[in-house]
């Protein structure tokens, strides 16, 4: 196929199209893996953009890609080769210590919430660490691989906790469920908050201001040598939700922010199979943002790191579901999930952890079916 020319100076990106369940009896080259999972394609769908611009949006097969991108400007064709060889790179295990968390099928995080003002399930286990620590005993014997213990709301316009308080309410539940052999990660965005957390047995940081709210988390986290899951929001500021510009193309804007921080982790000594990104669905982004996050999502394959959704009872379940309430929306969630296994997700943070995980067997029990079949 032939393109036309695109300046050197255009942002481009590959997104992974045309699924199918099996490369056998495919013609060599003519479908590629995305990492070391069960997910195989025919195409990509290239897209440069200068500004708010598009300049291209088509889509190469896999066999014609070097062909294709050869006739781009040189930093362009050296871009799209790194976005495809990012896309098809093993996704490295997280080692926690005695426990190992795979990528080549999608992984179920839990939400242990330890706040009275969650929008979903806040006041739930505030004050009753034995309480918490038992819901997330129970979450992992329902099948999640990883328990994600936060003791801030980060809804919008939540109040801002003192860390001394957040600290007080997450490092008992942390201590026993470390305790008890139970991977754990925190969520906050507070590096003395992840300092408590990771001395109480704490395996993972998990920050929704990707190491930017507070001007320390970047070197604990690098002094720590634990994973990190650096997290989308529009704001590093009190309300990580705080969005006066928008968007221009919300996938792009968004890749381009995850790949500006990974570069920053790695500059800080954070090694990249220590890394997780998250687009950071509802985080500032308006219905149609979210949507097209989601059907954009195995774009962000193209950062090379382990991809973590997070769709869980978030507010475009209820926009589109007739305003249903956060506790009405497991429907949705579980779609959610699903959906983010089909595209490539690396794990799902949930809620629901027993729905969710029967939901990411089945997609797993279909993907395993299909590549066997002759």
């Amino acid at each position: 196929m032939t393109l036309p020319q695109i300046p050197a100076d255009a942002r481009l990106y590959l997104r992974p199209v045309w699924f199918v369940p099996t490369p056998i009896g495919l013609p060599d080259g003519a479908a590629a893996r995305m990492g070391n999972g069960l997910i195989w394609f025919q195409g990509y769908e290239l897209t440069a953009l200068r500004g708010s611009e598009r300049l291209l949006r088509t889509t190469i097969a896999v066999g014609d890609f070097e062909a294709a991108v050869a006739q781009l400007p040189d930093p362009l064709a050296a871009r799209a080769r790194r976005l495809a060889a990012n896309i098809s790179a093993p996704r490295l295990p997280l080692v926690l210590g005695d426990r190992t968390i795979r990528f080549d099928a999608p992984q179920v995080m839990a939400i242990l919430n330890i706040t009275p003002d969650s929008f979903s399930d806040g006041g739930k286990h505030v004050g009753d660490p034995q309480a918490a620590a038992d819901a997330g005993y129970a979450r992992t014997a329902a099948g999640a691989a990883l328990v994600d213990v936060g003791g801030e709301s980060t809804r919008p316009r939540a109040e801002k906790l003192w860390e001394g308080d957040e600290i007080a309410r997450i490092v008992p539940v942390i201590e026993r469920l470390a305790a008890a052999g139970v991977p754990v990660s925190v969520d906050t965005r507070k590096a003395a908050v992840m300092e408590a957390a990771l001395a109480a047995g704490a395996r993972i940081v998990n920050d929704v201001s990707a190491l930017l709210h507070d001007p320390r988390s970047m070197d604990v986290v690098a002094q720590a040598g634990c994973p990190v899951i650096l997290m989308h929001a529009p704001s590093a500021g009190d309300d990580p939700h705080a969005n006066p510009d928008g968007y221009g193309d919300v996938v792009a804007d968004v890749f381009d922010h995850l790949e500006a921080r990974i570069a920053a982790c790695l500059e800080a000594g954070i090694a990249r199979d220590r890394i997780m990104v998250d687009p950071g669905l509802g985080f500032g982004k308006s219905l149609a943002d979210n949507l097209a996050l989601v059907n954009g999502l195995a774009t962000f394959q193209g950062l090379g790191v382990p991809l973590l959704f997070a769709g869980s009872r978030k507010r475009l379940i209820g926009a589109l579901s007739n305003e249903a309430p956060a506790a009405g929306r497991l429907g949705g969630s579980v779609a959610l999930a699903f959906r983010a296994a089909q595209l490539g997700a690396q794990m799902v943070r949930v809620h629901d952890v027993r729905e969710s995980v029967q939901a990411v067997q089945l997609w797993r029990g279909l993907a395993d079916a299909g590549l066997s079949a002759v």
